[in-house]
């Protein structure tokens, strides 16, 4: 008797879930990196870890206090316990010490660990409150300062960029382009794209978060740390074709908020998704020509002014 051979069905590959890590501070550096690489190796899950890489001047943040929502922000995610008095000072009372020069070694150490590693700015405060107004000269040396830095200290040029508060201006978006970045992830949107700046095409990827991040989530709607993980897995729940990017930061996720960060990789792992870096996500995309769309700033629901995001309509493909 000869027996029927039924392959077994063939398994869908998992879902991509990138993990983009913003380290905005000299504390985060610090503390917050290698916490994470330490939480993700235990978990079996990838990230892409973005440097600020000059100097850290997080106290002069207080001048966005007349911002439209940044007074209701500091209030719901209570800055001082995650970021610490001596950070809040740094740049203002205090000195703003050279993040790049002095942690250079904990930025190797991630690289080492296996993580993928990029530019999120020079100086975080000054890119986030200054771009969307300097012009090209401002915004070129900004961009290049960070990464002759990382070059410093990596030895080579950087492949991703991601900019500090989603802030860009059109300079920021052709500099991507000539300075030779595989992709970046710049923006807030739904999926990957090729962005047109003011007509003009930048041939250079845009990976946007697509996740609200948990200090845009605390706080409202009545959501908590115990809370806020069963809402962002409603949000993840059913899978896009090109998977999600989720963003999250150093001096929360990665020290105080680590409980709920680590209740959402468990979970996200449990629905199904492969958490990786930018780098695994972007070279697994599917087979297709990226569309473009139009960038633009626009508000984004719990954080203070306007970021740079993808526009909703299909303009054409970019093969």
């Amino acid at each position: 008797t000869v027996r029927a051979f039924h392959p077994a069905p063939l398994r869908p590959p998992p879902m991509k879930l990138a993990l983009k890590i913003d380290v905005d501070t000299y504390r985060g550096t610090r503390e917050g990196v290698p916490a994470l690489v330490e939480l993700l190796r235990r978990r079996g899950a990838g990230a892409t870890f973005l440097f600020s890489l000059g100097p850290d001047h997080t106290g002069r943040a207080i001048r966005r206090v007349f911002r439209k929502g940044f007074a209701g922000k500091v209030k719901r995610t209570s800055v001082v316990s995650h970021y610490g008095i001596t950070t809040l000072l740094y740049g203002t009372l205090l000195p703003g010490p050279d993040i790049g020069a002095r942690c250079a070694d904990e930025m190797r150490a991630v690289r080492d660990a296996g993580f993928e590693v990029g530019v999120h700015t020079w100086d975080h405060v000054r890119w986030q409150d200054g771009v969307a107004t300097a012009d090209e000269a401002w915004t070129k040396r900004e961009m290049e300062r960070a990464c002759e830095r990382f070059k410093e200290i990596f030895g080579e040029a950087p492949r991703v960029h991601g900019a500090a508060g989603w802030q860009m201006n059109r300079h920021a978006y052709r500099l991507t382009q000539r300075m030779g970045f595989d992709y970046c992830s710049d923006t807030r949107g739904s999926h990957p794209f090729i962005p047109l700046c003011d007509a003009e095409i930048v041939a250079c990827p845009q990976l946007p978060t697509t996740l609200p991040t948990l200090d845009e989530l605390l706080g409202r709607d009545g959501l908590n740390e115990q809370t806020v993980v069963d809402h962002l897995l409603d949000l993840t729940r059913t899978p896009p074709p090109e998977g999600h990017v989720y963003t999250l930061h150093a001096e929360l996720e990665g020290q105080k908020l680590m409980p709920v960060f680590e209740a959402l990789i468990v979970s996200w792992q449990a629905q199904g998704y492969e958490l990786v870096s930018l780098r695994d996500y972007f070279d697994n995309l599917p087979p297709r020509a990226l569309p473009r769309h139009r960038v633009e700033s626009s508000e984004v629901e719990g954080r203070a002014g306007t970021l740079a995001t993808q526009a909703d309509e299909f303009l054409a493909t970019f093969a």
